[in-house]
Formats: structure tokens, C-alpha cells, sequence
């Protein structure tokens, strides 16, 4: 996929932070963003059964985080349906209006995702990492969040096809006072 989708900035729904609550979920959109895979291929690459990635593949598609793409033969000559990320979360706040920690349980989510890519990759594969603590008005705070958007966009916007595959994670959270 290119370019992130020109999908309008808006907070994600309950029925969608439900559908965006599962580490295996961000595994599965992450996977289907390069390239299709069919529930098999997805089942071999995650090591889990069949049956239990179709059950999430079925949430992401009801949800437009997922989208089927025309049916093909497979290696055998069986058909399968292939699968493919939307980029619909590219933009969508993850804010859990309603509270109950529906909006944490997301973020948590999208951190196990993420570890588990950070440990299949293997002890050779980190490039940088940064870890640090800031203090920031809310100004400071809209004025670096926009400036890291505007800035991973330009860099998806490049989509070297020959360049190596990475996964990035920007997170910015309150710590505790005292």
C-alpha cells in the first residue's frame, strides 16, 4: 500500500475499539499491509489455528479494517480469498468516550502487537529505539504530535518498494505526578 488512505481524522467508535482490541488483530492488519494474505497464510505466519484467525479477520472486515480482495487459486488449485489492510486506522482516535478502559485496552493491544513483531524479528533487527520523558503543555503537546505526523507521513509517502520493511510505534503518555 503506497500512501496511508485519505481517511478524515476522527475518534474511532465503541464497535470499533472492540474490533481493535486484540494484539492478534494489529498482527493481522499488519501483515495484510504489504501484501494480501489468505487466512491460512496469516494462520501459518502467527502460529495460531485457522479457525481463530478467521474469527478475527471477520472483525476487522465487518469493521473496514480489512477488505476481501477478489477470490484466487491457491498453490493446490483450492480457491482462497485473500485479505488486505484498509489503512482506516491510519488516522482514527483511539479515545474511549464511553471510559470503562475500552481506549487502554486498545493501546495495550497495539504494544503486545507490537512486541511480538519486535520479538520475531530477532535480537539483530532493532534500527533505533528512543525512550524518554518530557514536560509539555497541551500547546507543546498538539505542536509535537502534528510535527511527528506530518513527518512519518512524508516517509510513508516515499514507499520504497525495494526498502527494507519496518514497524514503527509512536506513544505518548501521562505519567504520574510526584
Amino acid at each position: 500500500m503506497p500512501a496511508p488512505p485519505d481517511h478524515p481524522a476522527r475518534d474511532a467508535t465503541v464497535e470499533e475499539l472492540k474490533a481493535l482490541a486484540h494484539p492478534l488483530r494489529w498482527r493481522i492488519l499488519r501483515l495484510c499491509w504489504d501484501r494480501a494474505l489468505t487466512n491460512k497464510e496469516l494462520s501459518d505466519r502467527l502460529g495460531v489455528a485457522p479457525a481463530t484467525v478467521l474469527r478475527h479477520v471477520r472483525a476487522l472486515v465487518q469493521h473496514d479494517f480489512l477488505a476481501a480482495e477478489p477470490v484466487r487459486s491457491g498453490t493446490r488449485g483450492a480457491l482462497e480469498r485473500p485479505y488486505r489492510t484498509t489503512g482506516r486506522t491510519w488516522r482514527l482516535g483511539l479515545v474511549d468516550a464511553e471510559g470503562g478502559g475500552l481506549g487502554q485496552r486498545v493501546e495495550l493491544a497495539m504494544l503486545a502487537a507490537h512486541r511480538a513483531e519486535v520479538v520475531e524479528a530477532g535480537p539483530d533487527a532493532n534500527r533505533e529505539t528512543a525512550r524518554g520523558v518530557l514536560r509539555l503543555g497541551a500547546a507543546s503537546q498538539a505542536e509535537l504530535n502534528a510535527r511527528l505526523l506530518a513527518l512519518i507521513t512524508e516517509f510513508i509517502e516515499r514507499d520504497e518498494p525495494d526498502g527494507e520493511p519496518l514497524s514503527y510505534l509512536w506513544s505518548l503518555v501521562a505519567r504520574p505526578r510526584g
